[in-house]
């Protein structure tokens, strides 16, 4: 079981092993850090971990406990300058690594599967092209002067309810099917155990499901119905009514009479503009695919089609579609890390800072979320059961990081208990329908 100790044990051992390594993650090494300063290495990844969204002034005076010595906001934009980003999502992998290496029993929604979802996400930042590349800028629109904007991608574990994967891309660079290809690919395998991918129709190409099938696991992916326009066009699936088809498609990337595709299977040709990696355009080459389509009816009378390679003897239709509801979870997730771990409040207006405390805010997630899951909650005679509130456990596991190992440290496990709110199940709201662009937060604006 763990405790709120070992799991920060675990995250100042994944600091330790970047700051071990720091010629990897800075821009000149060998002097970069190599001097004695006030934000050493750990200093600055634990404070970008463990700040909120005040100024950063005010963060520097809680995080240093009102120290009249504590460094200045000035030593800490020099220092952060000398750091790549790339050490916050190494600290970030690493955590992730040897949290699921002490491995707990979950709930999972697929007994023997773990469920992993699929989604982006912008952020939006005020810049200027001094600070940032023009790959991140958005024109004029929603603000008189135009914006600046970052997209996250994520794998998020419905049920350990932990992000294992983060690719950020700039605004012009977005690329959700390229994305989610890097994540599947280098996302290891857990023992006796097979990852299915969940994913809305955004997700849903013959080279994503590529790539699922190249690792031997299995995929779920929402696709547009048979009538409208998509990958599921033209391949003879009926038309009405709810259905549970197999079908076999053959894909190439040249237009001859010589290919011809095995019986009962459809030929697809992909263009250039399109990504296939497992065949060359141009080559005679092919790739064969086998999954079923399933059409399944929704509350408001319309159908949606779920496109899958996993077993229809374990998953039937109703199955498929209560696991791809599940799916849900990285939405509410997303909404945790913008506005309540605090991601659309940044304290720069450097692009390279932005994704320092995009990652940041991503492993302060991690980190709340297993303190939440080690509390025990007692749940007695009531009507709800209940559970640790996400929101003060957020501000509980600042104070916690912020604190150095063994001094004057607070008791997390009774503080996370006294925090609870009852579970109200089976309650839905409509989304709302109104444009998702935030306007960035200006500095002047915060809070104290």
């Amino acid at each position: 079981m763990f405790t709120p100790e070992s799991i920060k044990s675990l995250f100042l051992a994944a600091v330790q092993h970047v700051t071990a390594h720091i010629h990897d993650f800075s821009f000149h090494p060998g002097k970069d850090f190599s001097r004695f300063r006030k934000f050493s290495v750990d200093t600055l990844i634990r404070f970008l971990v463990a700040q909120g969204s005040s100024s950063t002034k005010v963060e520097l005076l809680d995080f240093f406990d009102f120290d009249s010595n504590a460094p200045s906001s000035s030593a800490f934009c020099q220092q952060r300058a000398k750091l790549k980003p790339e050490a916050i999502q190494e600290t970030f992998d690493v955590f992730n690594a040897s949290l699921i290496a002490l491995e707990q029993p979950v709930h999972c929604v697929a007994p023997g599967y773990r469920c992993l979802a699929v989604d982006g996400s912008s952020v939006s930042f005020y810049s200027t092209p001094r600070f940032s590349p023009e790959d991140y800028f958005v024109s004029q629109g929603h603000s008189i002067k135009g914006f600046y904007s970052l997209h996250v991608n994520a794998l998020f574990d419905i049920d350990r309810h932990l992000y294992t994967d983060v690719e950020l891309q700039s605004v012009h660079a977005k690329d959700e099917f390229r994305a989610f290809c890097s994540m599947a690919d280098r996302q290891p395998l857990l023992p006796e155990t097979k990852d299915i991918y969940i994913g809305d129709r955004g997700y849903c190409s013959y080279n994503n499901m590529a790539h699922v099938l190249e690792k031997g696991q299995y995929f779920l992916f929402r696709s547009k119905d048979v009538l409208s326009k998509g990958i599921l066009k033209n391949l003879g699936l009926p038309t009405e009514g709810v259905f549970d088809e197999t079908v076999t498609i053959t894909v190439t990337r040249r237009k001859s009479k010589r290919i011809q595709p095995p019986p009962g299977s459809h030929l697809r040709f992909i263009g250039q503009d399109i990504s296939f990696d497992y065949v060359e355009y141009g080559s005679d080459d092919t790739y064969t695919m086998t999954f079923r389509v399933v059409r399944i009816p929704l509350p408001s009378g319309s159908y949606e089609c779920l496109v899958t390679n996993l077993p229809r003897e374990e998953f039937p239709p109703e199955r498929l579609a209560e696991l791809y509801f599940s799916r849900w979870q990285i939405e509410c997730a997303y909404r945790d890390l913008k506005y309540t771990i605090g991601m659309d409040s940044f304290h720069s207006c450097k692009a390279m800072f932005i994704e320092q405390e995009v990652l940041a805010r991503l492993l302060l997630y991690n980190i709340t979320e297993a303190l939440v899951q080690s509390t025990v909650v007692e749940n007695g005679d009531t009507k709800h059961e209940y559970k640790v509130n996400f929101t003060s456990a957020t501000h509980i596991c600042r104070a916690f990081l912020r604190k150095p190992a063994g001094k004057d440290q607070i008791d997390t496990a009774a503080l996370l208990r006294r925090e609870l709110i009852p579970i109200r199940g089976g309650r839905s709201y409509p989304r709302l329908q109104t444009a998702h662009f935030r306007r960035p937060k200006y500095f002047a604006y915060r809070a104290a």
